[in-house]
């Protein structure tokens, strides 16, 4: 008996434990973390940081000392992760997690890439630790952002810009994917069987990648005998119109236009009237 009363003991004590700290109370931290996501490409990009606000301080050239390592964020260093290859400004990154570096100046600024993730501020930092190292030109903004913010913007197939701004400060780094051959050979394989799924992307990609157009093109005409309609003749004429035959492109986007009224789509209306517009020119 007495065995089995200590064990009774032992577990409502663990369970009270447990309860406890599950409810226990919060405390919310000074700099928010937040984590984004963009697809790119084949993959994904992936960014986990903290958030500082502004609180009336001076913040570069203040808080963040020009030319000193910044962790680019707060709390623990800024961590992004690259799912696929890519190329930022120029340079080639192989996939991976990196912690994300930077040292502000006036005039220009150095962005680090550091192998070493899971580190707490800069405190730890070291430079033998580099991947990459790049330098960018800071934008002066005329509104202020009191949060610290990181955001991805004109985002495509293959391409977008990682935007880091705070207080009146912001710079843009340009990314590229590095998948391109992959893409192109995934596509190829696709078209081998049943196309009707897949012609709408497939003809996109090369269209805004300035792919052999001439392939686009037959796609296009395919596309259109097996799903009629004032989509196919907007790409047929965007190509056509690309290719520099303009009356061909006019042609094909009057088409458009027709069967987009017949079906009352305004949107179609619109953007096969664009082309008509565009090659008239």
């Amino acid at each position: 008996m007495r065995k089995l009363t200590l064990c009774l003991v032992v577990m409502l004590t663990a369970m009270t434990t447990v309860k406890t700290f599950a409810q226990a109370p919060r405390i919310p931290e000074a700099s928010s973390t937040q984590t984004i996501i963009q697809d790119f490409g084949l993959g994904k990009i992936t960014i986990t940081y903290s958030r500082p606000n502004v609180k009336g301080r001076v913040i570069f050239g203040g808080i963040n000392p020009w030319g000193q390592v910044w962790r680019t964020g707060a709390n623990s260093a800024t961590v992004i992760n690259f799912s696929e290859n890519v190329i930022m400004e120029g340079h080639k990154v192989e996939a991976g997690s990196y912690s994300l570096f930077t040292i502000p100046e006036k005039d220009e600024w150095t962005v680090i890439l550091n192998k070493v993730v899971k580190q707490w501020g800069a405190y730890s930092y070291k430079d033998s630790a580099d991947y990459l190292r790049f330098k960018v030109k800071p934008v002066m903004l005329e509104e202020k952002r009191e949060s610290f913010t990181i955001q991805f913007a004109n985002a495509t197939t293959q391409s977008n810009d990682l935007h880091l701004v705070w207080d009146h400060t912001s710079i843009s780094i340009h990314m590229q994917t590095d998948d391109d051959a992959q893409i192109t050979a995934n596509i190829d394989e696709l078209m081998k069987g049943n196309r009707k799924p897949y012609y709408f992307n497939a003809i996109q990609y090369y269209y805004e990648n300035n792919k052999d157009m001439n392939k686009a093109l037959g796609w296009a005409l395919e596309a259109e005998k097996v799903d009629p309609g004032p989509w196919y003749k907007l790409w047929e004429a965007r190509i056509r119109l690309r290719m520099g035959d303009k009356p061909a492109a006019i042609s094909a986007a009057q088409d458009g236009i027709k069967m987009a009224q017949a079906v009352n789509d305004q949107e179609y209306v619109r953007l096969n009237q664009q082309v008509v517009d565009q090659a008239g020119k």
